[in-house]
């Protein structure tokens, strides 16, 4: 009976510690001996974008977002920037933000890694479930999104690689980038060291088994995931994709 007792009170115990953790989605990986941090969320997650706040300056650093956010008694767990921006920080293409769209789609080809077709749209449709779609095949969608960014170039497109990555590829920056599983489940990653875009792209389809990935951008990556310490700062970002919770009260 007493060792009953013990054990269950073990139990209890044991759980509470466990409950008492901040929560932590993020995670090192490593790929082809080289680390990134990966960030895991369940399908059902509240994932959403930001670009301003009520003046209509961009928010730009993570820590004007969280403060925002904390007037609203919510609680940013996760964020990361979420594709190219001009030098005003505004989107280089399509931006929809609480179902109000403010930049058009762009289908054309173009310079840069955006204008590398085929480039992707990350959307959040109006039943909370993520999709990563090829730019194309967004516009003639036409889906009732209620968040999208588009970036480019796409990572991973029904399985295959984009056909203009080359595994020895020269060109090695820290990427982040953003992956949807097939039952829905959303992965966020960035590369802790610089990594060619052939490497990164495999990151998502072999090692996290997204069919579908999205490149975000490269040399301002950043990742806010205060469960494992990171808050990184910098140059002021565009738009910014996160997960933001209601706030705990004692």
């Amino acid at each position: 009976m007493r060792f009953l007792i013990f054990t269950l009170l073990c139990a209890c115990l044991i759980h509470a510690c466990a409950r008492a953790q901040p929560q932590t989605e993020c995670e090192q990986r490593i790929h082809l001996d080289q680390p990134y941090t990966v960030c895991t969320f369940a399908a059902e997650t509240p994932v959403r974008l930001w670009l301003s706040g009520p003046d209509g300056a961009p928010f730009g650093q993570f820590d004007r977002l969280s403060a925002h956010l904390a007037t609203q008694d919510q609680t940013l767990v996760f964020a990361m920037n979420a594709g190219m921006y001009h030098q005003d920080r505004r989107p280089v293409g399509l931006y929809i933000e609480d179902g109000v769209q403010t930049a058009p789609i762009v289908t054309r080809e173009g310079p840069g890694n955006f204008g590398m077709l085929p480039n992707g749209v990350f959307w959040i449709d109006s039943a909370g479930a993520a999709h990563v779609t090829e730019s194309r095949a967004f516009d003639a969608l036409s889906p009732d999104a209620i968040h999208a960014t588009q970036s480019g170039p796409m990572l991973v497109i029904d399985g295959d690689l984009h056909p203009n990555f080359n595994q020895d590829g020269p060109s090695k920056k820290r990427r982040n980038g953003v992956g949807v599983g097939k039952d829905g489940t959303l992965y966020f990653a960035i590369s802790d060291v610089p990594v060619n875009f052939h490497s990164f792209a495999t990151l998502f389809r072999d090692e996290l088994g997204a069919p579908n990935a999205l490149f975000l951008d490269g040399f301002i990556s950043k990742l806010y995931a205060p469960g494992i310490g990171r808050n990184e700062t910098g140059l002021d970002m565009g738009p910014i994709i996160g997960v933001a919770r209601p706030t705990k009260s004692d």
